[in-house]
Order: C-alpha cells, then structure tokens, then sequence
C-alpha cells in the first residue's frame, strides 16, 4: 500500500515536470511587458489560481470528457493566446497602467493554464489512483518548478527575442494536438491520417507566420 502510494507520488511529480514546460512558457510570455516589480506578482498569483482551478478540474474530470467538442474548443481557443501573446505590443513601464495589465496577464495565464492542463488534469487523475490528497500534493509540487522555469524563460526572452516565436510555435503545436485529439472528429482524421500528424506543425507555422506579420505592422502603427 506504502509503496502504491510512493509511486503514485513520483508518477504525479513526473507528469508536472514533463508538462509544465508550455506552462511557463505562458507565463513567461504572458508577463513579459509587465513593469519589473509586478512580474513576480502575476507569476506567482497566476501560478496559485491556475492550480487551484487545476485541482478542481481534476475532481471534475470525468463530467469534462464528456463534454462534447471540448478539446476542440480548447485547441482554438490556445490558438488565439498564442497569436495574442505573440502580437501584443512592447510597452515602456511607465505607460502601463498596472493594476489593469497586472490582472490581464494573471487572467491570461489561468486561461491559458486550463485550457493546456486538460491532458496533464486526465494524467494526474489516472496516476492518484482516486486519492484527492495525491492530486493535491502534485499540484503543490509543481507549483515551484512552474514558477522558477518561467523566470528562466523570461530572462532568456528579454535578451533573445527570437524565442518569443519559438514561445508562439510551440503554444500553437500544442493547440494543433488538441485539435486532433478531439474524439468526436476522429472520423475526419481516420479518412485522412496525414492531418493528424501535420496539423499541429500546420497550426505552429501559421501562428509565427502570421503573427510576424501582424507584429511588424504593430511597429509602423
């Protein structure tokens, strides 16, 4: 029993540290151009309020993946944050109002969080084997990884812009798997096998194509 539930613990924390990679990277985009002193604020209020609508998502799990269309509408709905975190404009600290663009960015994060964590909130309840306080604990675990990945990825974007397209590509790459893991259009893709696997590169590829695009015009405006 003692070790069902050690292993289950390390199952938990593993399935946290392989997912929670496109975590931080929301995160890190979504706070980017936030002034200095409310980074660390949305970081970490972000973080907590994702996890907590995470543990109730998890003890919900069940009703979700009966919900029709679910993944899909996700899938869509994480394109459109990439595409937004990708085009907003830079904006010099002292024109930001802060307490608007503070909850903006926590609002982003918590979104996107949920929208991303529905394969990591089916993982986690599989792997508790129904012990609630195992989900907890794993969110729990998590929580410091997530924020400290975040950091390092928003240092590295401010002195590598680039990575910000890379950021974008792979928030799309992973609205691409939603959309194709969507069980009630799984006919479309039996019939068609090549658009299962390209359609999450597609969707990664028109994201930073088109948002270069929108993100240049943003500099002449």
């Amino acid at each position: 029993m003692i070790s069902e539930y050690v292993t289950s613990i390390l199952l938990i924390i593993g399935i946290d540290l392989v997912l929670g990679g496109d975590n931080a990277v929301v995160i890190a985009m979504a706070s980017r151009n936030l002034p200095e002193h409310k980074r660390n604020t949305a970081i970490v209020l972000g973080t907590t309020l994702a996890i907590i609508v995470r543990i109730l998502l998890t003890a919900t799990v069940v009703v979700l993946l009966k919900v029709p269309f679910l993944q899909f509408a996700g899938g869509c709905l994480l394109l459109w944050i990439s595409f937004k975190l990708l085009v907003q404009k830079e904006n010099a600290p002292a024109h930001i109002k802060s307490e608007t663009s503070l909850w903006k960015a926590v609002q982003t994060i918590v979104v996107a969080d949920v929208v991303m964590g529905l394969d990591n909130v089916v993982a986690i309840a599989g792997a508790a084997n129904g012990h609630p306080s195992l989900v907890v604990f794993g969110f729990l675990v998590s929580v410091p990884i997530i924020i400290l990945g975040s950091k390092f990825i928003l240092y590295s974007m401010e002195r590598y812009p680039f990575l910000l397209y890379i950021g974008a590509a792979l928030l799309a790459y992973t609205a691409g798997k939603m959309l194709t893991a969507e069980e009630r259009m799984q006919f479309l893709y039996d019939n068609i096998p090549l658009v299962r696997s390209f359609l999450p590169f597609l969707t990664a590829l028109l994201i930073v194509l088109f948002g270069g695009v929108a993100k240049k015009r943003h500099r002449f405006t």
